[in-house]
Protein backbone atom coordinates (compact mmCIF):
# COMPACT_ATOMS: atom_id res chain seq x y z
CA UNK A 1 0.00 0.00 0.00
CA UNK A 2 3.05 2.28 -0.14
CA UNK A 3 3.16 2.80 3.64
CA UNK A 4 6.62 2.42 5.15
CA UNK A 5 5.78 2.98 8.80
CA UNK A 6 2.63 3.27 10.94
CA UNK A 7 2.21 6.42 12.97
CA UNK A 8 2.00 6.38 16.78
CA UNK A 9 -1.81 6.38 16.85
CA UNK A 10 -2.02 3.43 14.46
CA UNK A 11 0.56 1.43 16.40
CA UNK A 12 -1.28 2.15 19.65
CA UNK A 13 -4.69 1.22 18.20
CA UNK A 14 -3.24 -1.93 16.64
CA UNK A 15 -1.83 -3.06 19.98
CA UNK A 16 -5.01 -2.42 21.99
CA UNK A 17 -7.38 -3.94 19.41
CA UNK A 18 -5.29 -6.96 18.47
CA UNK A 19 -3.70 -7.86 21.79
CA UNK A 20 -6.19 -6.48 24.30
CA UNK A 21 -9.60 -7.63 25.43
CA UNK A 22 -11.28 -4.30 26.17
CA UNK A 23 -13.47 -2.15 23.99
CA UNK A 24 -11.49 0.68 22.37
CA UNK A 25 -12.20 4.34 21.61
CA UNK A 26 -9.75 6.04 19.23
CA UNK A 27 -9.79 9.86 19.05
CA UNK A 28 -7.50 11.25 16.36
CA UNK A 29 -7.61 14.16 13.88
CA UNK A 30 -8.79 13.72 10.32
CA UNK A 31 -6.14 12.55 7.91
CA UNK A 32 -4.19 10.47 10.44
CA UNK A 33 -5.19 7.07 9.07
CA UNK A 34 -7.94 5.84 11.43
CA UNK A 35 -9.36 3.48 8.78
CA UNK A 36 -6.13 1.51 8.67
CA UNK A 37 -5.80 1.81 12.45
CA UNK A 38 -8.79 -0.48 12.97
CA UNK A 39 -8.62 -2.51 9.74
CA UNK A 40 -5.06 -3.78 10.19
CA UNK A 41 -5.81 -5.53 13.48
CA UNK A 42 -9.42 -6.43 12.63
CA UNK A 43 -8.63 -8.51 9.54
CA UNK A 44 -6.25 -10.59 11.66
CA UNK A 45 -9.05 -11.35 14.13
CA UNK A 46 -11.47 -12.71 11.50
CA UNK A 47 -11.65 -16.30 10.24
CA UNK A 48 -10.86 -16.25 6.53
CA UNK A 49 -12.03 -19.88 6.20
CA UNK A 50 -15.58 -19.01 7.29
CA UNK A 51 -18.18 -17.71 4.83
CA UNK A 52 -20.10 -15.87 7.55
CA UNK A 53 -20.11 -12.14 8.34
CA UNK A 54 -18.17 -11.79 11.60
CA UNK A 55 -17.78 -8.01 11.92
CA UNK A 56 -19.81 -4.93 10.99
CA UNK A 57 -18.44 -1.43 10.43
CA UNK A 58 -21.08 1.27 10.87
CA UNK A 59 -20.41 4.45 8.85
CA UNK A 60 -22.49 7.63 8.42
CA UNK A 61 -22.62 7.59 4.59
CA UNK A 62 -22.25 5.55 1.44
CA UNK A 63 -19.03 7.28 0.34
CA UNK A 64 -17.19 6.20 3.48
CA UNK A 65 -18.65 2.67 3.16
CA UNK A 66 -17.35 2.38 -0.40
CA UNK A 67 -13.95 3.91 0.36
CA UNK A 68 -13.39 1.75 3.44
CA UNK A 69 -14.26 -1.39 1.48
CA UNK A 70 -11.81 -0.31 -1.22
CA UNK A 71 -9.05 0.20 1.35
CA UNK A 72 -9.74 -3.23 2.85
CA UNK A 73 -9.65 -4.88 -0.56
CA UNK A 74 -6.34 -3.21 -1.44
CA UNK A 75 -4.74 -4.69 1.69
CA UNK A 76 -4.76 -8.17 0.15
CA UNK A 77 -5.46 -9.76 3.52
CA UNK A 78 -7.55 -12.68 2.26
CA UNK A 79 -10.62 -11.29 4.03
CA UNK A 80 -13.63 -10.55 1.81
CA UNK A 81 -15.68 -7.41 2.43
CA UNK A 82 -18.72 -5.63 1.02
CA UNK A 83 -20.25 -2.17 1.28
CA UNK A 84 -24.01 -1.89 1.96
CA UNK A 85 -25.89 1.41 1.73
CA UNK A 86 -29.08 3.07 0.55
CA UNK A 87 -29.63 4.20 -3.02
CA UNK A 88 -29.85 0.69 -4.49
CA UNK A 89 -32.23 -2.17 -3.71
CA UNK A 90 -31.59 -4.36 -0.69
CA UNK A 91 -32.41 -7.37 -2.89
CA UNK A 92 -29.43 -6.63 -5.15
CA UNK A 93 -27.19 -6.37 -2.11
CA UNK A 94 -28.58 -9.64 -0.73
CA UNK A 95 -27.60 -11.37 -3.97
CA UNK A 96 -24.10 -9.90 -3.65
CA UNK A 97 -23.85 -11.04 -0.03
CA UNK A 98 -24.74 -14.59 -1.08
CA UNK A 99 -22.26 -14.49 -3.95
CA UNK A 100 -19.32 -12.74 -2.24
CA UNK A 101 -19.70 -14.38 1.21
CA UNK A 102 -17.93 -11.47 3.00
CA UNK A 103 -16.52 -11.86 6.48
CA UNK A 104 -16.64 -8.06 6.96
CA UNK A 105 -19.44 -5.66 5.97
CA UNK A 106 -19.27 -1.84 5.90
CA UNK A 107 -22.66 -0.16 5.98
CA UNK A 108 -24.96 2.66 6.95
CA UNK A 109 -27.16 1.98 10.01
CA UNK A 110 -30.48 1.78 8.16
CA UNK A 111 -29.26 -0.63 5.50
CA UNK A 112 -27.49 -2.88 8.03
CA UNK A 113 -30.70 -3.05 10.07
CA UNK A 114 -32.57 -4.06 6.92
CA UNK A 115 -30.21 -6.96 6.20
CA UNK A 116 -30.26 -8.13 9.82
CA UNK A 117 -34.08 -8.01 9.94
CA UNK A 118 -34.35 -10.09 6.77
CA UNK A 119 -31.75 -12.60 7.90
CA UNK A 120 -29.40 -11.69 5.04
CA UNK A 121 -26.71 -11.30 7.73
CA UNK A 122 -26.75 -13.75 10.64
CA UNK A 123 -26.82 -11.59 13.77
CA UNK A 124 -25.72 -14.49 15.99
CA UNK A 125 -22.27 -14.73 14.38
CA UNK A 126 -21.25 -11.06 14.62
CA UNK A 127 -18.45 -10.79 17.18
CA UNK A 128 -17.06 -7.30 16.52
CA UNK A 129 -18.64 -3.92 15.79
CA UNK A 130 -16.78 -0.82 14.59
CA UNK A 131 -18.48 2.59 14.59
CA UNK A 132 -16.39 4.84 12.36
CA UNK A 133 -16.95 8.61 12.48
CA UNK A 134 -18.92 7.92 15.66
CA UNK A 135 -19.52 11.61 16.33
CA UNK A 136 -20.87 12.10 12.82
CA UNK A 137 -23.25 9.14 13.18
CA UNK A 138 -24.73 10.76 16.30
CA UNK A 139 -24.77 14.21 14.70
CA UNK A 140 -26.77 12.87 11.74
CA UNK A 141 -29.47 11.45 14.02
CA UNK A 142 -28.65 7.76 13.73
CA UNK A 143 -29.09 7.11 17.48
CA UNK A 144 -32.33 5.13 17.13
CA UNK A 145 -31.10 3.07 14.18
CA UNK A 146 -27.78 2.31 15.87
CA UNK A 147 -29.57 1.41 19.11
CA UNK A 148 -31.80 -1.05 17.26
CA UNK A 149 -28.84 -2.48 15.36
CA UNK A 150 -26.69 -3.08 18.41
CA UNK A 151 -29.65 -4.63 20.22
CA UNK A 152 -29.82 -7.34 17.55
CA UNK A 153 -26.28 -8.63 18.13
CA UNK A 154 -26.42 -11.05 21.09
CA UNK A 155 -22.93 -12.52 20.57
CA UNK A 156 -21.07 -9.22 20.35
CA UNK A 157 -17.69 -9.48 22.08
CA UNK A 158 -15.96 -6.13 21.47
CA UNK A 159 -16.74 -2.62 20.27
CA UNK A 160 -14.35 -0.20 18.55
CA UNK A 161 -15.30 3.49 18.17
CA UNK A 162 -13.38 6.06 16.12
CA UNK A 163 -13.84 9.82 16.00
CA UNK A 164 -12.00 12.95 14.88
CA UNK A 165 -13.58 15.04 17.65
CA UNK A 166 -13.81 14.50 21.39
CA UNK A 167 -16.65 12.25 22.49
CA UNK A 168 -16.86 12.11 26.27
CA UNK A 169 -20.47 10.91 26.27
CA UNK A 170 -21.15 7.52 24.68
CA UNK A 171 -24.86 6.56 24.72
CA UNK A 172 -25.81 3.65 26.94
CA UNK A 173 -27.13 1.61 24.00
CA UNK A 174 -23.55 1.04 22.79
CA UNK A 175 -23.04 -0.99 25.99
CA UNK A 176 -19.32 -0.34 26.23
CA UNK A 177 -17.54 -2.63 28.69
CA UNK A 178 -14.07 -1.96 30.09
CA UNK A 179 -12.73 0.59 27.65
CA UNK A 180 -9.30 1.70 26.49
CA UNK A 181 -9.43 5.36 25.43
CA UNK A 182 -6.69 6.41 23.01
CA UNK A 183 -6.76 10.20 22.75
CA UNK A 184 -4.53 11.71 20.05
CA UNK A 185 -6.43 14.98 19.76
CA UNK A 186 -4.25 18.02 20.46
CA UNK A 187 -5.91 20.87 22.35
CA UNK A 188 -5.55 24.45 21.13
CA UNK A 189 -4.12 23.33 17.80
CA UNK A 190 -7.15 23.08 15.52
CA UNK A 191 -5.05 23.43 12.37
CA UNK A 192 -2.41 20.98 11.23
CA UNK A 193 1.03 22.61 11.40
CA UNK A 194 1.70 21.30 7.86
CA UNK A 195 -1.09 23.54 6.52
CA UNK A 196 -0.31 27.07 5.33
CA UNK A 197 -3.20 29.41 6.20
CA UNK A 198 -4.13 32.39 4.01
CA UNK A 199 -6.83 35.05 3.87
CA UNK A 200 -8.00 36.31 0.48
CA UNK A 201 -9.90 39.62 0.33
CA UNK A 202 -12.76 39.87 -2.16
CA UNK A 203 -14.09 43.30 -3.24
CA UNK A 204 -17.45 41.73 -4.22
CA UNK A 205 -19.97 40.13 -1.88
CA UNK A 206 -20.49 36.97 -3.99
CA UNK A 207 -16.68 36.42 -4.22
CA UNK A 208 -17.01 34.43 -7.48
CA UNK A 209 -14.54 36.47 -9.53
CA UNK A 210 -12.02 36.33 -6.68
CA UNK A 211 -12.50 32.55 -6.45
CA UNK A 212 -11.82 32.17 -10.18
CA UNK A 213 -8.65 34.30 -9.95
CA UNK A 214 -7.45 32.28 -6.97
CA UNK A 215 -8.03 28.96 -8.77
CA UNK A 216 -6.17 30.22 -11.83
CA UNK A 217 -3.21 31.18 -9.65
CA UNK A 218 -3.17 27.68 -8.10
CA UNK A 219 -2.65 26.06 -11.50
CA UNK A 220 -3.16 22.30 -11.92
CA UNK A 221 -3.17 21.54 -8.19
CA UNK A 222 -6.25 19.85 -6.68
CA UNK A 223 -8.66 22.09 -4.72
CA UNK A 224 -11.87 21.60 -2.74
CA UNK A 225 -14.14 24.67 -2.54
CA UNK A 226 -16.52 24.54 0.43
CA UNK A 227 -19.89 26.27 0.53
CA UNK A 228 -22.69 26.06 3.08
CA UNK A 229 -25.70 25.44 0.80
CA UNK A 230 -26.58 23.09 -2.05
CA UNK A 231 -27.89 25.82 -4.35
CA UNK A 232 -24.66 27.78 -3.79
CA UNK A 233 -22.68 24.72 -4.89
CA UNK A 234 -24.75 24.52 -8.10
CA UNK A 235 -24.41 28.25 -8.82
CA UNK A 236 -20.65 28.28 -8.18
CA UNK A 237 -20.14 25.15 -10.27
CA UNK A 238 -22.08 26.67 -13.17
CA UNK A 239 -20.09 29.92 -12.95
CA UNK A 240 -16.70 28.17 -12.96
CA UNK A 241 -17.68 25.83 -15.81
CA UNK A 242 -18.69 28.83 -17.93
CA UNK A 243 -15.24 30.31 -17.22
CA UNK A 244 -13.65 27.12 -18.60
CA UNK A 245 -12.74 25.24 -15.40
CA UNK A 246 -13.21 21.47 -15.25
CA UNK A 247 -15.10 20.91 -12.00
CA UNK A 248 -17.03 18.35 -9.98
CA UNK A 249 -20.09 19.33 -7.92
CA UNK A 250 -20.90 17.30 -4.81
CA UNK A 251 -23.76 17.60 -2.32
CA UNK A 252 -26.45 15.50 -0.66
CA UNK A 253 -29.18 16.43 -3.13
CA UNK A 254 -27.52 14.64 -6.05
CA UNK A 255 -28.40 11.14 -7.20
CA UNK A 256 -25.98 8.40 -6.17
CA UNK A 257 -24.57 8.02 -9.70
CA UNK A 258 -23.96 11.78 -9.91
CA UNK A 259 -22.13 11.79 -6.57
CA UNK A 260 -20.00 8.82 -7.59
CA UNK A 261 -19.18 10.46 -10.95
CA UNK A 262 -18.16 13.69 -9.18
CA UNK A 263 -15.86 11.99 -6.68
CA UNK A 264 -14.34 9.71 -9.27
CA UNK A 265 -13.53 12.57 -11.66
CA UNK A 266 -11.86 14.52 -8.88
CA UNK A 267 -9.94 11.65 -7.32
CA UNK A 268 -8.50 10.38 -10.61
CA UNK A 269 -7.31 13.80 -11.77
CA UNK A 270 -10.05 14.47 -14.35
CA UNK A 271 -11.23 17.58 -12.48
CA UNK A 272 -9.03 20.07 -10.66
CA UNK A 273 -11.83 21.50 -8.49
CA UNK A 274 -14.41 19.78 -6.26
CA UNK A 275 -17.19 22.19 -5.22
CA UNK A 276 -19.08 20.88 -2.24
CA UNK A 277 -21.07 21.41 0.90
CA UNK A 278 -19.59 20.12 4.15
CA UNK A 279 -20.64 16.64 2.97
CA UNK A 280 -17.11 16.36 1.53
CA UNK A 281 -15.48 17.33 4.82
CA UNK A 282 -16.01 13.92 6.40
CA UNK A 283 -15.40 10.36 5.28
CA UNK A 284 -13.61 11.11 1.99
CA UNK A 285 -10.14 9.67 1.70
CA UNK A 286 -8.78 11.29 -1.47
CA UNK A 287 -4.99 11.62 -1.38
CA UNK A 288 -3.04 14.63 -2.61
CA UNK A 289 -5.60 17.41 -2.12
CA UNK A 290 -3.45 20.51 -2.23
CA UNK A 291 -5.87 23.31 -1.35
CA UNK A 292 -8.94 23.82 0.82
CA UNK A 293 -10.88 26.97 -0.08
CA UNK A 294 -13.57 28.31 2.25
CA UNK A 295 -15.77 30.23 -0.19
CA UNK A 296 -18.35 30.35 2.58
CA UNK A 297 -16.65 30.74 5.95
CA UNK A 298 -17.08 27.71 8.26
CA UNK A 299 -19.92 27.99 10.79
CA UNK A 300 -17.82 26.75 13.70
CA UNK A 301 -14.41 25.38 14.63
CA UNK A 302 -15.45 21.76 14.19
CA UNK A 303 -16.59 22.44 10.63
CA UNK A 304 -13.29 24.18 9.89
CA UNK A 305 -11.22 21.33 11.34
CA UNK A 306 -12.98 18.69 9.26
CA UNK A 307 -12.76 20.75 6.08
CA UNK A 308 -9.04 21.36 6.48
CA UNK A 309 -8.53 17.71 7.41
CA UNK A 310 -8.97 16.85 3.71
CA UNK A 311 -5.49 18.24 2.98
CA UNK A 312 -2.03 17.57 4.45
CA UNK A 313 -2.92 13.95 5.06
CA UNK A 314 -0.23 11.68 6.46
CA UNK A 315 3.04 13.65 6.06
CA UNK A 316 2.03 15.86 3.13
CA UNK A 317 1.80 19.65 3.03
CA UNK A 318 -1.34 21.64 2.23
CA UNK A 319 -2.85 25.12 2.02
CA UNK A 320 -6.16 26.58 3.13
CA UNK A 321 -7.70 29.85 1.95
CA UNK A 322 -10.42 31.88 3.68
CA UNK A 323 -12.25 34.08 1.13
CA UNK A 324 -13.36 37.19 2.99
CA UNK A 325 -15.99 39.51 1.51
CA UNK A 326 -16.30 43.26 2.11
CA UNK A 327 -18.68 42.78 5.08
CA UNK A 328 -17.03 39.64 6.52
CA UNK A 329 -14.36 38.93 9.11
CA UNK A 330 -12.23 35.84 9.68
CA UNK A 331 -13.90 33.81 12.49
CA UNK A 332 -12.47 34.31 15.98
CA UNK A 333 -11.93 30.57 16.47
CA UNK A 334 -9.11 30.66 13.91
CA UNK A 335 -6.17 31.12 16.26
CA UNK A 336 -3.43 30.44 13.73
CA UNK A 337 -1.71 33.41 12.09
CA UNK A 338 -3.05 34.12 8.60
CA UNK A 339 -0.93 35.33 5.72
CA UNK A 340 -2.43 37.59 3.08
CA UNK A 341 -2.40 35.77 -0.25
CA UNK A 342 -1.48 38.21 -3.01
CA UNK A 343 -1.88 36.18 -6.16
CA UNK A 344 -0.58 37.40 -9.50
CA UNK A 345 -3.23 38.13 -12.14
CA UNK A 346 -3.59 35.22 -14.53
CA UNK A 347 -5.83 34.53 -17.50
CA UNK A 348 -4.89 30.87 -17.94
CA UNK A 349 -7.55 28.39 -16.83
CA UNK A 350 -5.84 25.19 -15.61
CA UNK A 351 -6.90 22.00 -17.35
CA UNK A 352 -6.61 18.55 -15.74
CA UNK A 353 -4.28 15.98 -17.25
CA UNK A 354 -6.89 13.22 -17.33
CA UNK A 355 -10.48 12.68 -18.48
CA UNK A 356 -12.90 10.00 -17.30
CA UNK A 357 -14.60 7.39 -19.48
CA UNK A 358 -17.79 5.57 -18.54
CA UNK A 359 -17.85 1.99 -19.86
CA UNK A 360 -21.23 0.30 -19.67
CA UNK A 361 -20.04 -3.17 -18.66
CA UNK A 362 -18.65 -4.46 -15.38
CA UNK A 363 -17.98 -7.44 -13.14
CA UNK A 364 -21.38 -9.00 -13.90
CA UNK A 365 -20.25 -9.19 -17.54
CA UNK A 366 -16.94 -10.83 -16.53
CA UNK A 367 -15.04 -7.63 -17.34
CA UNK A 368 -11.77 -6.99 -15.46
CA UNK A 369 -9.32 -4.09 -15.29
CA UNK A 370 -7.02 -6.03 -17.61
CA UNK A 371 -9.83 -6.41 -20.15
CA UNK A 372 -10.40 -2.65 -20.11
CA UNK A 373 -6.68 -1.88 -20.56
CA UNK A 374 -6.57 -4.26 -23.53
CA UNK A 375 -9.73 -2.76 -25.02
CA UNK A 376 -8.46 0.83 -24.70
CA UNK A 377 -5.08 -0.05 -26.19
CA UNK A 378 -6.28 -2.33 -29.01
CA UNK A 379 -9.50 -0.54 -29.97
CA UNK A 380 -8.87 2.96 -28.62
CA UNK A 381 -5.28 3.33 -29.84
CA UNK A 382 -3.83 4.20 -26.42
CA UNK A 383 -0.50 3.34 -24.85
CA UNK A 384 -0.64 1.90 -21.32
CA UNK A 385 1.12 5.06 -20.08
CA UNK A 386 -1.92 7.07 -21.27
CA UNK A 387 -4.33 5.13 -19.03
CA UNK A 388 -4.82 6.07 -15.38
CA UNK A 389 -6.98 4.68 -12.61
CA UNK A 390 -9.60 2.07 -13.51
CA UNK A 391 -12.49 1.05 -11.24
CA UNK A 392 -14.83 -1.79 -12.18
CA UNK A 393 -18.27 -1.98 -10.56
CA UNK A 394 -20.88 -4.69 -11.03
CA UNK A 395 -22.65 -3.09 -14.00
CA UNK A 396 -20.20 -0.47 -15.29
CA UNK A 397 -16.62 0.77 -15.09
CA UNK A 398 -14.72 4.06 -14.99
CA UNK A 399 -11.35 4.59 -16.65
CA UNK A 400 -9.11 7.67 -16.61
CA UNK A 401 -7.31 8.48 -19.88
CA UNK A 402 -5.07 11.32 -21.04
CA UNK A 403 -7.36 14.29 -21.73
CA UNK A 404 -5.89 15.05 -25.16
CA UNK A 405 -6.68 11.49 -26.29
CA UNK A 406 -10.30 11.43 -25.10
CA UNK A 407 -12.01 12.23 -28.39
CA UNK A 408 -9.80 9.75 -30.22
CA UNK A 409 -10.86 6.97 -27.84
CA UNK A 410 -14.55 7.87 -28.16
CA UNK A 411 -14.30 7.84 -31.95
CA UNK A 412 -12.33 4.60 -32.27
CA UNK A 413 -14.34 2.58 -29.74
CA UNK A 414 -17.78 3.54 -31.06
CA UNK A 415 -19.65 0.32 -31.81
CA UNK A 416 -16.70 -1.88 -30.79
CA UNK A 417 -16.95 -4.91 -28.49
CA UNK A 418 -15.13 -5.69 -25.26
CA UNK A 419 -14.73 -9.45 -24.75
CA UNK A 420 -17.29 -9.96 -27.51
CA UNK A 421 -19.91 -7.69 -25.90
CA UNK A 422 -21.03 -4.38 -27.36
CA UNK A 423 -20.90 -1.60 -24.85
CA UNK A 424 -21.36 2.11 -24.33
CA UNK A 425 -18.17 4.20 -24.02
CA UNK A 426 -18.79 7.86 -23.20
CA UNK A 427 -17.10 10.71 -21.35
CA UNK A 428 -18.17 11.61 -17.82
CA UNK A 429 -19.02 15.30 -17.99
Amino acid sequence: MGINELNAMQQDAMSHILRGRNDVVVLSPTGTGKTLAYLLPLVQMLDAQSDAVQALVIVPGRELALQSATVQSSMGSGIRSQACYGGRTAMDEHKLLKKNRPQLVFGTPGRLNDHLDKGNIDAHIIKYIVIDEFDKCLEMGFQDEMSRLLGKLPMLERRFLLSATDTDIIPRFVEMGRTDRLDYLVEDEPLNDRVEVYSVQSPAKDKLETLAQLLMSLGETQSIVFLNYRDSVERTDEFLRKQGFVTSAFHGGLEQRQREDALYKFSNGSATVLISTDLASRGLDIPHIDNIIHHHLPANEESMVHRIGRTARWDQMGRTFFLVGPEEHVPEFINNPLSTFDFPPSTKIPQPRMATLYIGKGKKDKISKGDIVGFLCKKGGLETSEIGRIDVSDRYAYAAVKRERLQQVIRLTRGEKIKGIRTVVEPVR
